[in-house]
């Protein structure tokens, strides 16, 4: 079965600015992707709209050879922190993530608890009741 996914960005997780390793980063429009292994390989995944920071981070290391760190912390129960590491245009990474996470929440009209979790909201009026009783 050929891969019908478009991805927006893709790289490697570089060793001194090379791609020398075998781990993988994807961003499609709905999707953010990582592929680890050569012979065994693992496929994870965290859906746009769960996303809830991204964060940067460039050591000397990492500046001297043009890549940083982008992390993200999402309420994905299996993934909560994906570390997208050693990657070109790191910033421009970053910014492409929110942006593609901001456009998946608006088009997929995210409510606060499908972002934040289990917080109730019993009238369904997408306000969660806490906030209701101010």
């Amino acid at each position: 079965m050929k891969n019908t996914i478009n991805y927006i960005w893709q790289d490697r997780k570089r060793f001194m600015g090379m791609p020398l390793s075998f781990t993988k980063y994807k961003l499609a429009e709905d999707r953010l992707f990582v592929e680890t292994g050569l012979f065994s390989t693992k496929y994870e995944e965290v859906v746009l709209y769960r996303i809830r920071d991204i964060s940067l981070s460039r050591n000397l290391w990492q500046k001297l050879f043009g890549v940083g760190t982008v992390t993200v912390q999402s309420s994905d129960a299996s993934l909560p922190t994906l570390v997208i590491k050693n990657v070109k245009k790191s910033f421009d990474v970053k910014e492409l993530i929110h942006k593609s996470v901001e456009d998946m929440k608006i088009a997929r009209r995210a409510r606060v608890n499908e972002v934040i979790g289990d917080i109730e909201d019993e009238d369904g009026d997408g306000i969660p009741d806490i906030l209701d009783e101010e």
